[in-house]
């Protein structure tokens, strides 16, 4: 019979996922992670197998989180254009405070778009934020608050893409008056 665990598996996948999201996936290291992680070479191999299942784990953790708390914002919203709005500005200020890091999907999407595993999680991730405005739009145009020939799907899916280049001209240190006026350009959209 091996060794019990001593490690906390959910802090140990917070720790890669920040790794991740720092360096991105070819640049961190097995002994960056056995260092961050703070858990033996073989204790990081019984756990999760390889590096390539943890980045997964720690994708998965990041969109759950991060895409989650989107998606609710978008469904409780009484408004759509505040809340895509408010969405849109909570993105820029992340990528002001902390550019480097980026946002770890869109990371993942352009470091990793040759494996399968990866594209398959970028992919429902962002039709899960595109269903998302979809509803919030849906709704909207039924208020009144978007014009009734607006298609609340293509909508959708422009602002899914835009918020995404947005994540990038962040990570590429555009400044706050740069980014907050491409946010009412877009949200122009909706007119």
């Amino acid at each position: 019979m091996g060794r019990p665990r001593t490690f906390d598996i959910d802090a140990a996948v917070d720790r890669a996922m920040e790794l991740f999201w720092r360096q991105g996936f070819e640049a961190t290291s097995t002994e960056d992670l056995v260092a961050g992680l703070g858990i033996t070479r073989g204790s990081l191999y019984k756990a999760f197998g390889s590096k390539e299942q943890l980045y997964a784990l720690a994708l998965r953790r990041y969109c759950e989180r991060h895409a989650t708390g989107l998606i609710e914002i978008l469904e409780r919203a009484e408004r759509a254009r505040p809340a895509i709005r408010a969405v849109l500005l909570e993105l820029v200020e992340a990528d002001l405070t902390d550019p480097e890091r980026g946002c770890l999907l869109v990371n993942a999407a352009t470091e990793r778009s040759a494996h399968p595993d990866t594209v398959r999680q970028v992919s429902s991730t962002m039709g899960q934020i595109e269903a998302a405005l979809t509803g919030a739009l849906e709704r909207a145009r039924a208020r009144g608050e978007i014009a009734a020939d607006r298609s609340p799907r293509e909508l959708a899916q422009f602002l899914t893409t835009f918020l995404q280049g947005l994540r990038v001209m962040g990570k590429a240190r555009a400044d706050r008056a740069f980014l907050e006026n491409a946010v009412e350009v877009a949200l122009g959209a909706l007119d």
